[in-house]
């Protein structure tokens, strides 16, 4: 028996762009030494390490989102409790819109995601962080 997807990611990117602020990449950088601001990495480890990240930024692996926004849970990092912006981002800018709506419909306030992602960063001329998880 296959499976009938009546809500395909295309529709979910474009509710979820509806309904959170995007920020262009040459107005992120600008945000780089912001102390009101935390950028936020959802990329996996993989990724952070092939390709370096905004210099500061928090990492939360996508899967554990819910997680540890929530104080309730046994998973809460304190970062997420913190009264700054968020700006969500990924490689190229649809896991950050999910994730942004998803963090925005469990009250985190405000919140935004970086429109092109990393790539659209680098594209921009944003620093960018090496990171060596075998350190």
């Amino acid at each position: 028996m296959s499976q009938t997807i009546v809500t395909g990611y295309r529709k979910l990117l474009d509710a979820a762009n509806e309904r959170v602020e995007s920020v262009g990449a040459s107005e992120a950088v600008t945000m780089t030494n912001a102390d009101d601001v935390v950028f936020v990495d959802l990329r996996d480890p993989r990724e952070l390490e092939r390709d370096g990240k905004i210099p500061g930024a928090f990492h939360c692996p996508r899967g554990m989102l819910e997680f540890w926004i929530d104080p309730e849970s046994p998973y809460h990092k304190p970062a997420f409790a913190a009264d700054k912006r968020f700006v969500f981002y990924c490689a190229s800018g649809w896991r950050s819109a999910l994730a942004a709506d998803t963090a925005q419909t469990m009250g985190l306030t405000p919140v935004a995601h970086l429109a092109g992602g990393f790539k659209a960063w680098k594209d921009a001329g944003g620093p960018v962080e090496a990171v060596d998880r075998k350190a």
